[in-house]
């Protein structure tokens, strides 16, 4: 039997009564856009990341866009961020016209490396951007003190940490904006595409919604040139109900991170490291290997699927030769690239599958000398 990375199915078929019992509700309530559902998600999302606002958008990249437009970032602002992380990160800067200015990351962590963001700072600096990848949360202490020390805003992509917490509090309050997907494969997915962003200003949430509705507040009244970036809700309903399972999910995902830990610690595996104090999610378990390629084909031959997060790196894209990137040279992200392999993990995978992986783990790096 093949084991998937991940099989969003499982989330439905779980809770198929109450996410049924959702979709018939907001069909019945002849509702179709914003509405009850949209808002009442936002108060329970706001509630759960400790924020005072929750706004809801079409996607993670559009919480970013719209993020960067509503602090007053464009055309000749450099943005920091991190040389390893999923594109949109850059995506969303380009898309504003501001400067995307990459920052190594740690190797132990794969989050962007606190040691050498005030190398980057120039007097086009207007912001960082904190990806809390593959489910840790960045080190937001010493990013904020940077921030506040150089009078730079913090905007935070949690796009893949639904639930982390650094120091016993969870992340969506921190930075000026936190930017939320909720794509079908997150730890909080929708079943389509959606979006937020938290946050404590109630400029920020205010701005952020206007130019979401077409840069307006009441209709037909466009006060600013927005767009169409509204959470479905059909997909707010589906969230409500997956939120209150969220916690419970993520403990799992932990528990199977665990077997992985355990079974190929002391190994040649490169392993995901938490720091003290911080409570890893696990949208991704990360390794590393210098025969990555192999193993994988390895893992396939065994019928278990893997992943690659991410094979090129964000200056390395076809999409940034135009503006010089693509000549750069990041080596902690380019090494990255040629080793990292993401594990099943989710939800909904047993502990004898993750069980089965780590072992054929084991089995090749004893056939490979490794």
């Amino acid at each position: 039997m093949t084991i998937p990375f991940l099989d969003p199915r499982e989330s439905y078929l779980e809770l198929k009564e109450e996410i049924d019992s959702a979709y018939q509700r907001v069909m019945n309530s002849g509702t179709y856009i914003l509405g009850e559902e949209v808002r009442q998600f936002e108060t329970d999302f706001a509630t759960y990341c400790g924020s005072k606002h929750c706004v809801g958008v079409a996607s993670g990249l559009d919480a970013l866009i719209l993020s960067l437009k509503a602090l007053g970032i464009g055309e000749g602002d450099e943005v920091i961020v991190p040389s390893h992380t999923f594109i949109a990160t850059w995506l969303a800067v380009t898309s504003v016209r501001a400067t995307p200015v990459p920052v190594e990351p740690d190797p132990a962590t794969f989050n962007i490396n606190p040691d050498k963001l005030e190398y980057a700072i120039s007097p086009k600096t207007r912001a960082i951007i904190a990806v809390h990848l593959y489910g840790l949360s960045a080190d937001l202490p010493a990013i904020s003190y940077i921030c506040e020390k150089h009078n730079l805003l913090l905007i935070e992509d949690a796009a893949q940490a639904h639930g982390a917490r650094i120091n016993g509090t969870r992340i969506g309050s921190h930075g000026d904006a936190v930017c939320w997907s909720f794509y079908p494969g997150k730890n909080l997915g929708a079943f389509g595409d959606g979006g937020a962003i938290t946050t404590n200003s109630d400029t920020v949430a205010e701005r952020t919604r206007i130019l979401g509705n077409y840069g307006s507040r009441s209709k037909y009244e466009n006060e600013v040139c927005g767009i169409n970036s509204r959470l479905d809700p059909l997909q707010a309903a589906m969230l409500r109900v997956k939120l209150g399972h969220l916690d419970h999910w993520n403990k799992h995902r932990q528990q199977i991170a665990e077997i992985y830990i355990s079974s190929l610690s002391g190994t040649a595996i490169e392993l995901p490291i938490t720091p003290d104090n911080y409570e890893h999610v696990w949208h991704l378990f990360v390794i590393r290997h210098p025969k990555r390629d192999a193993l994988r084909e390895y893992l396939g031959k065994n019928e278990i699927v893997s992943l690659i997060h991410y094979p090129i790196p964000p200056h390395r894209q076809e999409a940034y030769r135009a503006i010089g990137m693509i000549e750069h040279h990041h080596p902690i992200a380019e090494k990255m690239a040629e080793q990292v392999l993401s594990l099943p993990i989710g939800p909904h995978i047993s502990a004898q599958n993750a069980r089965f992986v780590a072992t054929s783990i084991l089995s090749f790096l004893s056939e490979n000398g490794s």
